[in-house]
């Protein structure tokens, strides 16, 4: 998520374009904008300011925001983020059902279930990825492994869909994938410590509850992470919206942070 304030009013427009036109192609391509995360987001930007794609543009109002048009764009790269965003969500539902017996979770995977196949027929390497990544991930739950084993495990997943393409750019996307994956998997396991210690659920700080400083050292893990991820992330040739994505990687993710916390 970027931070809104330290962008000026053409970036945050631009942003917001990105999240409108994914919010969109979620709905064109799978009846479903329920599961529209910032992460997919990121990678659209990221992705279009690589490749350098033609983009479609139009002013429109929609459900959310009826009453003032509002620019919207998409790229061919948008389209892939929707696909990876249901992915990722008929995942994320399939493991709350068998970890947490959710009914509802359980009832939105099978909406998703037809969907998430044409995805998987149309990227099959990534599909394979999340599914032998998120199998890997209940065993490493069940059996109580370490922060660093789960959060490799999901660096895995996000490194395969960062990386679309077998080209010269592949290997450095994949490194930043894979360190933003272990980031996003530590800071919603720390965000989630207290909760999952009430319910009896698997995190992997949680045989370090009690510990002096543990706040401290886990926020010192997260930097170190997110360090190794912007390391990759400038030995890219971007340009456009490059300030916009540093905005994210530099600033956003600790302000998603601090709005959790709040929470």
């Amino acid at each position: 998520m970027a931070d809104p304030a330290a962008l000026d009013g053409a970036q945050l427009a631009r942003y917001r374009g990105c999240y409108c036109g994914l919010c969109r192609a979620l709905y064109r391509r799978h009846r479903s904008h329920l599961t529209l995360t910032y992460d997919m987001t990121f990678l659209v930007l990221l992705l279009t300011s690589l490749y350098e794609p033609e983009e479609a543009h139009r002013d429109l109002r929609c459900a959310a925001h009826p009453l003032k048009a509002h620019e919207c764009w998409r790229s061919e790269w948008t389209d892939y983020g929707a696909d990876m965003n249901l992915a990722l969500a008929y995942h994320k539902c399939m493991d709350d059902w068998r970890d947490e017996r959710s009914l509802p979770q359980l009832l939105l995977a099978r909406r998703m279930r037809k969907s998430y196949a044409r995805v998987r027929e149309d990227y099959p390497r990534q599909c394979q990825a999340m599914e032998e990544c998120m199998a890997r991930l209940s065993e490493i739950e069940r059996r109580g492994g370490s922060a660093d084993e789960a959060a490799n495990c999901f660096g895995a997943l996000m490194a395969a869909l960062f990386s679309p393409r077998d080209d010269l750019w592949a290997g450095i996307l994949s490194r930043l994938g894979a360190a933003l994956g272990r980031f996003i998997y530590m800071m919603d396991a720390f965000m989630d410590l207290a909760d999952d210690e009430k319910k009896g659920c698997y995190n992997p700080f949680m045989n370090r509850i009690g510990e002096e400083d543990l706040e401290e050292t886990i926020r010192e893990m997260l930097d170190g992470t997110l360090r190794m991820a912007i390391a990759e992330f400038e030995k890219l040739p971007l340009e456009q919206d490059l300030p916009i994505l540093r905005n994210i990687l530099y600033e956003g993710v600790w302000v998603t942070d601090e709005k959790k916390r709040r929470k």
